[in-house]
């Protein structure tokens, strides 16, 4: 397994990586920079305030996309000439290879997360804000925002090993991400749709005593019972996928 991450992550690097990596985090950056603290109310907390108008963005559209980029990304050099092949005629099984690029997905997706972190720590200190950080709202939602992604990863990962294009897998996404603008809204329909889970479990808009801002129960059974039937989808589609 260790061998497969550092095979992964070799094809990686020979990519733009970093600057996908630093795509949605400098968004935050920016939109944070403009936000204007002093129309926030008062008894805001000025890096809460400054932390949900940047999620507004990121949370909403840019951690969703910048997800099945990656996954797209994870998937493109076995995609073009043979590479399935190649690699499954090595000593490793396919179960073996799922998970690893799996894991490492959600490895880049953390450091998005722990760049966004940054961003908003950048954001303070260049604003000199007064107020106390709120580690444990700030925590919740970056954490909360990775562990969102955990079914949205595995069924674009799913999604990126079946569609041979890169710009088929994407196009897929952006077509399922743009609803999220209205679908969050819905009572009904926003607690599971997985393209609205980062931005609910990130906005801070819950009570702030549940884990990750949502009920437990929501926690396990729709994000946690939805990983589960995607990422073992993904895994049967990839056991039987022809190479």
């Amino acid at each position: 397994m260790v061998s497969l991450l550092r095979s992964e992550w070799y094809k990686l690097r020979k990519s733009k990586i970093v600057y996908i990596l630093l795509v949605g985090p400098v968004v935050g950056l920016i939109i944070g920079i403009f936000t204007n603290i002093d129309m926030l109310p008062l008894e805001m907390n000025q890096w809460v305030g400054t932390l949900m108008m940047m999620n507004l963005t990121y949370a909403l559209l840019f951690l969703p996309l910048i997800t099945g980029v990656l996954a797209g990304m994870i998937c493109k050099y076995e995609h073009d000439a043979g590479g399935w092949k190649q690699l499954l005629a090595l000593p490793v099984t396919r179960g073996k290879v799922f998970v690893a690029k799996y894991f490492l997905l959600m490895l880049l997706i953390l450091a998005i997360q722990v760049f966004y972190l940054v961003s908003l720590l950048g954001i303070g200190f260049a604003k000199g804000f007064t107020d106390t950080f709120p580690i444990e709202v700030v925590w919740k939602s970056i954490l909360g925002g990775w562990v969102a992604t955990l079914p949205l990863a595995s069924l674009q990962l799913w999604m990126s090993m079946m569609f041979k294009s890169f710009a088929a897998s994407f196009s897929v996404n952006v077509i399922f991400t743009l609803p999220t603008i209205v679908i969050v809204n819905s009572e009904r329909f926003g607690p599971y749709y997985p393209w609205a889970q980062p931005f609910s479990m990130m906005y801070l808009s819950g009570d702030t005593n549940d884990i990750f801002f949502v009920p437990w129960d929501h926690l396990l059974t729709v994000v946690g019972g939805s990983f589960i039937a995607f990422f073992v989808a993904g895994f049967i589609y990839f056991q039987r996928k022809a190479v």
